[in-house]
């Protein structure tokens, strides 16, 4: 709502320059809104009233070339058409088949996608019916209803207030206000102990190289100035550019101090802890530099072009209404408009006569039929939705008239009422007000324009419902009393060249087409005879702003020249639903005069520069002017962003219009009507153009020499890609000069853009054929691929292949293109071939992670801090001082306590094992375990001829049979190693496992139970291995019944105890040495840490084979004498219930459990809590449930572990989590007493420079971490940098070292590889400590202290594995350098491919990686071991030896 009604008042100088201080002020912020309306009421009162006149604008001018730009601003619509034979040229697929042979001699080395038959099967002919390739044309998804607006009092007498208050500006952008969140209070913050963090460090063989899994972090932008991230929103006046505290940038009026405030306001109140990084290094991402080469526009500034005067004819009608009433009356019985059925015969004649009364019916109805007397339904004013089918324009007619009539405003939608009036490029809607003046402006511009005279027959194929059909075929036809024959969507269906022969019957002077129309008609004429075209005065291309319609004109008139078509009579013309009818060319009686061309360089549009381009054949876009500018109305063009200022002459930019005939405003969106319906162009001086208003088109363009208008594409089809500007529908084109005709359907592509890591990627999505192979359509992807790179030096990020009739389609055909990308982008648009080139087109990925200063050896140690940072240390309680009546201490061996125990405390139970119904199965006595650990201490002896020192394998299901085992070892002199047994249901893949550890562990026999021995010698067992290589096998169900002379004791306490064997989550199988001593100081430690002594009860619900859970399984109770409630975890499949039941009915206040318990207990008891409760399940007395793993903790699933069980009972507090590793079982355990576990949340982007900075929790780029419980006493940690092996300051993620004495005394292996046992086992600092030895753990993390703990308080282990992924359920791993990702599909195996894109967006997204190898697989592919760790090396080994059976796999190129 502009200064429409200022337009030709005369208002003196000084009036003007008051105005413009007033405006000043208003945007700096130093009046209100009101004080500023006040006084400009005041000010131009006196000029107010006087109707409006166009014809004193600007001189004639000499006219010149236009840019797009980068800013596709968010108001645009985007054409959804479909794409069809306008993009033939063939030039063009000439200049493609030339890019493409160049590629020829480099073959494409991509491996083709791989898929499951039963993906490729349903494809099949059967299901498939084959679609138009018609597809209605480009605009026909943007559906645009231009609602005739009525301002009732637009004769004179406007209502003062409501007017000003509209020309004024039409909205004030706010600013946005984030405020942060505080969490909690800092009570919390201080209780935070020691923290450190963990990330296993992926080849352990070498030395742990931090380096290369560190680099996916993310990380922030920040907007540099003029890169393409840098969307600017437009300035106007002195309406600065200001930016809010979250960067959203607005065209704000608010003052910079109040701004200022406003952004001091919005900072976090919580300062980050102290001795954590706050430097404010934002990590950026690489800018795309301009080319210094880059062509830029040289020419003058041009000048407004200004259209013809618009003549007023005498016996013009004065309004619409009016020229209907008139030929209704004079001329009632002549044909006003055909309408045809689907065999081309005439439906219906409507002439004037009957218009004219059913619209007064219509309008009377209207009226007084709805609602009563006293309350009408509707008033004057008033919207009325016109819903008619396409292929009724009389009816439709007739209503549009019948509202006129009744002074109500007629709103034609479309008939799926999904989409109404024009749709924007993200799919909303936008209606366009149009005025009565307007519309009957228009009307005479058309009929001046088009030399319309009364009584001339007219053909129409387009849309009566909106754009140039509307505004031919139902409003300036019925002006000038013309016959208009409407030929129905349904009709050019079934018969393509029924508007050519409707032209002929009829001898009709003008048609009005699309270019796809022209295109049918060339296909379909071979089989005509006698057609005559000559009686065509004007055909009206409606889509001839197309670019690529060109080809159309020229192949149709090239094959209809012959038939009576003359050149001068095709007029391409180009409209908006915003300014209506922008240019239109002009018929001529002269045919000597050819139309204009322009060959330009497609290379210099990327830039928006107009070149003529010569030499460079392959990539030029050929354009057709699109006529004079129309009567009455002055165009410019301006830069497509920013401030709307003229371009130079050879420079590409939106055209914008100033005439009375165009649309006022968007329906209720007074910002979006501001920025389009009321723009001011400026000249390079800051002087405005004109004191009008301009509307911009949203069509790209130039003037040309003559006046001529040329088009090169729509605002909305722009793609800002690297801060260069693409067309989408040149992409179709050139992807269509790839011969598609075999594999994809010419009119259903769509091309799009997607933002991913701030910056445009193009996508392309198309319809295959459903008899094209495989391999075809994957050859053909390739070439397009090439094709786009060589012609439009782009890269494409997704290319999609979907079944055909599947993408979502306009009312006439077209493909809707909002809905296609929101299926893209939602996941659900089923493709059924993908093809995405991440690596060509993603190039502004972060630089490489950079190197911290190091602290080095020559900086002056004092104390504690290293050139004024303190180092990242931390130990827990000394086990020397801690003063504790421990009688077990007085024992150097595990085997001593247990004697001693079977003489003081023989009945004292240790053990109990409950079964699957949680009865007891079991239960074991001091006295009992050391009389068994004597007989098979002599069946060790005795039948196996065993020696001390001799290696012995356990395989025994979890049970009492493994402890006493174990014992039984020791008493012999024996070392025992645990091993799982294999799974009777899946020998093939156990047992290999088995064997490996007992070969590796050179056991000189192996022990296990009746079952377990029959398993081994079965035939099963004998397909898997060798049966015969088996060391001996000795049966403990058979015992002997003497004991033996005497118990074994080790003259040593470093020499072996026991061999701990596990599988890591690189599926490396490392096996570790534990002596005696360290041993018995694990047992002290955990004793100390859990308060463990004879009358306490302690449940554990873990696998007791390796680790922290095999020591809790078989050892602890025997040091520190309290009774363990053994619960298998493999009891759980059938009883998920077990573990916490036994908690509950024990009256456990300690508990430890694995991840897969806590999952099996969280997905197996989610619906009931309730019937638990009932039975009595009461969790309140768990003071701490520690979750037993070698990895990072798994924030999500102990978070919903607690909440799920909080109900009944159970404290969140008392959940924690332990950390070890292979060097050290047990290096943090949450024990009984000490603060609340923690989790803190650190900058993703710090921590890919190996920095850690604690943000606030739900920062962007956050990654919380969850601590790991406190350090154990006798354990002491430093952080340290794993490639120069100094020490780390407080701040800096490094390698997690340990020193305690219950380290692992280093790695059992055939091989004896001593450098990587001295590295990992005893590693010295390369400066500061240098004596300490350490154990490196392979972990990366960090410490943090607060002010409650001093250096030896809690210490938090937070793990980050080193590479991490955010889907549900999937894993990670690199080959040949390509990240690879396997995702298991929970779904239907058509969702597959929808996951490719999503998967790779995610990525790039949050960790700034490209995904090389997408893998698809069946929900359980992913192999995981006892422990619920993903199992990363198998799954990489089956993935190279195609085992995995996937679904998809998807290279990205």
């Amino acid at each position: 709502m502009a200064d429409r009604s200022l337009e030709g008042m005369a208002l003196p100088l000084e009036v003007r320059a008051r105005l413009a201080e007033l405006e000043l002020e208003l945007s700096e912020g130093d009046i209100t809104q009101k004080g500023y309306e006040k006084k400009r009421s005041k000010l131009i009162g006196a000029y107010l009233p006087q109707p409006p006149r166009v014809d004193q604008a600007l001189p004639p001018e000499r006219r010149a070339p236009i840019t797009p730009s980068s800013a596709s601003r968010y108001h645009r619509r985007r054409s959804s058409g479909s794409r069809d034979e306008r993009y033939r040229s063939d030039v063009h697929t000439e200049a493609v088949q030339a890019a493409l042979a160049k590629h020829k001699e480099r073959k494409m080395a991509v491996p083709m996608p791989s898929k499951r038959r039963s993906l490729v099967v349903q494809t099949s002919m059967d299901a498939y019916t084959p679609p138009d390739t018609s597809s209605g044309s480009d605009d026909e998804g943007s559906v645009q209803g231009d609602s005739q607006g009525t301002p009732t009092s637009s004769q004179g007498s406007i209502n003062m207030e409501h007017w000003i208050s509209q020309a004024i500006h039409g909205s004030t952008t706010s600013t946005t206000s984030s405020s942060s969140t505080q969490s909690g209070g800092s009570g919390t913050a201080h209780r935070l102990a020691d923290v450190m963090a963990q990330t296993h460090i992926e080849n352990h063989s070498a030395p742990p190289d931090v380096t290369t899994y560190t680099s996916e972090h993310a990380i922030q932008v920040e907007r540099p100035q003029g890169s393409a991230t840098s969307r600017t929103a437009p300035k106007y006046g002195n309406a600065e550019l200001m930016e809010t505290g979250d960067g959203v940038p607005v065209s704000s009026r608010v003052s910079a101090k109040i701004q200022q405030l406003v952004n001091t306001l919005k900072r976090p109140k919580r300062p980050p802890l102290r001795e954590f990084f706050v430097d404010d290094f934002e990590e950026l991402l690489e800018v795309q530099q301009p080319d210094p080469n880059q062509p830029k526009p040289e020419g003058a500034q041009m000048l407004a072009m200004r259209g013809e005067q618009l003549g007023v004819v005498t016996n013009w009608p004065p309004s619409l209404e009016a020229a209907l009433q008139r030929w209704g009356t004079i001329s009632p019985k002549a044909p006003c408009l055909t309408t045809m059925d689907t065999n081309g015969k005439p439906l219906y004649i409507l002439t004037y006569g009957k218009l004219w009364t059913r619209s007064m019916k219509v309008a009377y109805n209207i009226l007084h039929k709805l609602g009563t007397k006293q309350e009408p339904m509707v008033r004057p004013g008033d919207r009325v939705a016109l819903v008619f089918p396409n292929n009724d324009p009389a009816a439709s007619m007739v209503a549009f008239y019948g509202c006129l009539l009744a002074e109500v405003v007629p709103v034609p939608i479309e008939v799926p009422l999904t989409r109404k009036y024009k749709t924007c490029k993200d799919g909303s809607v936008l209606g366009v007000t149009v005025t009565r003046i307007a519309l009957l402006t228009h009307c005479q511009a058309l009929t001046q324009a088009c030399g319309y005279t009364e009584a001339e027959t007219i053909v129409n194929v387009l849309d009566f419902k909106k754009d140039v059909g509307l505004w031919h075929g139902i409003l300036t036809s019925v002006m000038n009393m013309m016959h208009v024959i409407s030929i129905p969507y349904s009709l050019m269906k079934v018969n393509p060249l029924s508007w050519i022969q409707k032209v002929c019957q009829y001898k009709a002077k003008v048609a009005c087409v699309k270019s796809r129309d022209m295109h049918w008609a060339l296909v379909a004429h071979r089989d005509q005879r006698d057609i005559n075209l000559s009686s065509l005065r004007m055909l009206i291309v409606a889509d001839g702003a197309n670019p690529w319609s060109i080809s159309s004109c020229d192949a149709f008139l090239n094959v209809f020249q012959s038939k009576g078509l003359r050149q001068e009579v095709i007029c391409p013309c180009a409209s908006s639903p915003e300014a209506l009818t922008v240019a239109i060319r002009r018929p001529t009686d002269d045919s000597n005069q050819p139309p204009g061309r322009g060959i330009l360089s497609m290379h210099g549009l990327t830039y928006g520069v107009i070149r003529v381009d010569s030499e460079e054949k392959l990539s030029v876009l050929t354009v057709q002017d699109v006529g004079l500018v129309m009567p009455g109305a002055i165009t410019c063009s301006v830069k497509p962003d920013g401030v709307p200022q003229l371009c130079r002459t050879d420079e590409i930019g939106e055209l914008c219009v100033c005439a009375v005939a165009t649309g006022t405003s968007y329906y209720g969106l007074s910002g979006m009507t501001k920025n389009t319906f009321e723009v001011f162009p400026v000249t390079s001086s800051g002087a405005p153009v004109s004191e009008y208003p301009f509307v911009r088109t949203g069509l790209l363009g130039f003037v040309g020499p003559g006046g001529l208008v040329f088009v090169v594409g729509k605002m909305d089809g722009l793609m800002v890609v690297s801060g260069r500007r693409h067309n989408a529908d040149d992409i179709v084109a050139t992807a269509l000069a790839v011969e598609p005709m075999k594999f994809v359907y010419r009119g259903r592509i769509a091309v799009f853009s997607v933002t991913v890591l701030h910056d445009e990627r193009i996508v392309i999505v198309a319809e295959q054929r459903p008899d094209s192979t495989e391999e075809d359509s994957f050859q053909w992807m390739s070439r397009v691929l090439q094709a786009i790179d060589s012609i439009h030096q782009v890269g494409v990020y997704c290319l999609a292949l979907v079944p055909a009739n599947t993408l979502p389609k306009t009312p006439l055909g077209g493909i809707h293109l909002s809905e296609t990308k929101q299926l893209f982008l939602e996941g659900s648009l089923h493709p059924c071939n993908v093809l995405m080139c991440p690596h060509t087109c993603v190039t502004n990925l972060p630089k490489p992670r950079q190197k911290q200063p190091e602290i080095g050896p020559a900086s002056v140690m004092v104390g504690n801090l290293v050139s004024g940072k303190r180092i990242a240390q931390a130990s827990g309680r000394d086990l020397g001082q801690i003063e504790d009546n421990d009688q077990a201490r007085k024992f150097l061996f595990l085997s001593e306590v247990l004697q001693w125990r079977a003489q003081t405390t023989p009945d004292h139970v240790l053990y109990t094992l409950l079964n699957c119904r949680g009865t007891i199965a079991n239960s074991l006595t001091c006295v009992q375990l050391h009389k068994r650990a004597e007989k098979i201490a002599v069946m060790l002896m005795e039948r196996g001829r065993l020696q001390d020192g001799d290696h012995v394998a356990l395989v025994y299901p979890p049970g009492i049979d493994l402890i006493t085992a174990f014992y039984g070892c020791l008493y012999a002199g024996c070392v025992p190693i645990t091993v799982r047994p294999p799974h009777p249901q899946n020998i093939a893949t156990t047992l290999p496992t088995v064997k490996m550890i007992v070969e590796v562990s050179r056991s000189a026999c192996l022990m296990t139970t009746q079952l377990i021995c029959k398993l081994l010698r079965s035939r099963e067992a004998a397909a898997a291995v060798d049966v015969r290589a088996w060391p001996p096998i000795l049966d403990t169900d058979d015992l002997p019944k003497k004991r033996p002379a005497q118990i074994y004791k080790p003259s040593n306490p470093d020499t072996l105890a026991y061999l701990d064997f596990s599988v890591s989550t690189t599926g490396m199988l490392a096996g570790v040495k534990m002596c005696h001593s360290a041993t018995s100081a694990f047992c002290r430690s955990i004793k100390l840490q859990c308060e463990l002594y004879p009358s306490r009860e302690v449940a554990i619900c873990l696998d007791p084979y390796c680790g922290l859970g095999f020591v809790l399984w078989c050892l602890c109770s025997v040091y520190s004498g309290h009774q363990s409630i053994l619960i298998p975890p493999s009891e759980l499949e059938t009883n998920p219930a077990l573990w916490l039941l036994a908690v509950s009915q024990y009256k456990v206040r300690d508990t430890f459990c694995s991840y897969s318990v806590m999952e099996l207990c969280t997905k197996g008891l989610g619906s009931q809590t309730e019937s638990l409760k009932a039975r009595g399940l009461d969790l309140s007395r768990v003071r701490t449930c520690v979750v037993v793993a070698e990895e990072r903790p798994r924030i999500a699933l102990t978070q919903s572990f607690s909440k799920l069980f909080k109900d009944l009972g159970l404290h969140p507090r008392a959940v924690s989590t332990s950390f070890g590793c292979r060097v050290n079982l047990a290096i943090c355990l949450q024990g009984t007493s000490g603060p609340d576990p923690t989790t803190v949340y650190v900058d993703m982007r710090a921590l890919r420079h190996d920095r850690v900075r604690l943000v606030e929790r739900g920062s962007p780029h956050s990654l919380p971490l969850m601590e790991s419980g406190k350090i154990l006493p006798g354990v002491r940690i430093i952080i340290a940098n794993p490639e120069t092996k100094g020490p780390l300051g407080d701040s800096h993620l490094g390698e997690i070292w340990v020193h305690s004495a219950h380290n692992a005394s280093g790695y059992f292996t055939i091989y004896g590889d001593e450098s990587l046992q001295s590295d990992h086992f005893s590693s010295r600092l390369s400066f500061g400590d240098t004596q300490t030895v350490w154990a490196r753990t392979g972990y990366l993390g960090f410490l943090r202290r607060t002010e409650l703990t001093d250096a030896n308080g809690g210490g938090h282990a937070e793990g980050r594995k080193a590479r991490r992924f955010s889907l549900s359920s999937s894993a990670v791993f690199t080959w040949t350098n390509l990240l690879v990702v396997v995702v298991e599909l929970d779904g239907s195996e058509q969702e597959a491919l929808d996951l490719v894109p999503l998967v790779t967006n995610v990525v790039l997204e949050e960790h700034y990686l490209v995904v090389g190898v997408v893998v698809v697989v069946d929900v359980g592919v992913i192999p995981i071991n006892s422990r619920g760790e993903k199992q990363r090396m198998h799954l990489r080994d089956g993935f190279l030896a195609d085992q995995l059976d996937p679904i998809y796999v998807a290279y990205n190129m």
